[in-house]
């Protein structure tokens, strides 16, 4: 398929899957790019224990990139959240590992936007796929003056840390489209798994999909078994939602997540449910381990629309039918 986010990212399909921290290694990315869409290790890539130190930072993810290029030569990506140069230790020495290995595309998420990095990406030949924690016209205009190269507009629909404003992806991606005023193009996140999703981004304006849950339900996702299972019979009715820190999560039920939504309703504050939730750890705990005991599993409204395990490329030659339907 020819567009803008092909072109610009040099995929055959106009879809990016979600990194979701945890929840990535090189083979489930590479199963996606191998698919034609663009695969990307998250923050955590192939660990089941976080490490502190820059070093094995990088040397972990150099690891994982090597497994993807072993398996493929399609493009990937790498997930890193910049923030302000006087104090960010780790993004600099991974762009230089990006440059060293060949990768040529990052997803930017973060809650600060530094601009300067935009320049380190593209003199590195990285392109810049800039995706806002809550998505508005002014963060937009900062990110297309920095000259990103895609914007994600992403809505509440979404799983993980979902935006600080509760507006849905659908009335999101327009008002995200409006804002770039066609200068890059913009891609869509939240609750999109099947065609019909799919085509109604399109119809909106987006010219890309940024797909997390469906990818997460695949054969070849590292999601714990039991975790997908569960998943795949629930709907969104069935998630739980609490406050934390910086606002929102989701999650199927289990004993952790039932009790961080009963703390939430006792109007325990959002720093005192974090750390009950053991912060992003327990997604580790819940999603890749599998134990809702000690953790939590975080999906988007889009599961109400998956029902099987499938392959990576079934998924997303169902997306694709619905882009070009």
């Amino acid at each position: 398929m020819k567009n803008r986010v092909c072109e610009i990212l040099g995929i055959e399909k106009p879809i990016i899957q979600g990194p979701t921290n945890w929840l990535t290694d090189g083979k489930y990315v590479a199963a996606v790019s191998k698919a034609g869409g663009l695969g990307v290790l998250g923050y955590n890539a192939g660990q089941k224990v976080a490490v502190r130190t820059v070093e094995e930072t990088i040397e972990n993810m150099r690891r994982e990139v090597k497994i993807v290029k072993s398996i493929t030569d399609k493009p990937f990506g790498i997930n890193i959240g910049p923030l302000d140069r006087d104090s960010d230790i780790f993004t600099m020495p991974m762009l230089d590992m990006m440059q060293e290995e060949g990768v040529h595309a990052v997803v930017w998420a973060s809650m600060t936007f530094d601009p300067s990095w935009v320049e380190e990406c593209h003199k590195r030949d990285i392109k810049v796929v800039f995706r806002a924690h809550t998505p508005t016209v002014e963060n937009t205009e900062e990110a297309i003056q920095a000259g990103v190269d895609i914007v994600v507009a992403t809505g509440f629909d979404e799983g993980g840390t979902v935006p600080n404003k509760v507006v849905g992806t659908f009335a999101v991606v327009p008002m995200i489209v409006d804002a770039a005023k066609g200068r890059v193009p913009v891609m869509a996140a939240g609750g999109i798994a099947d065609e019909r999703t799919a085509k109604a981004a399109f119809v909106l304006g987006a010219e890309g999909l940024f797909v997390g849950t469906a990818f997460l339900l695949s054969e070849e996702s590292i999601v714990a078994r039991n975790i997908k299972e569960m998943a795949v019979k629930a709907d969104a009715n069935d998630l739980l939602m609490y406050r934390t820190v910086p606002s929102f999560y989701r999650s199927l039920p289990g004993q952790l997540p039932d009790k961080l939504l009963e703390m939430s309703k006792a109007g325990a504050t959002e720093e005192e449910i974090y750390e009950a939730q053991h912060a992003y750890d327990g997604m580790r705990d819940g999603m890749l381990i599998g134990d809702l005991s000690m953790g939590y599993a975080s999906f988007g409204l889009g599961i109400s629309m998956i029902h099987d395990i499938e392959p990576v490329s079934v998924i997303m030659d169902r997306l694709m039918r619905g882009i070009e339907g």
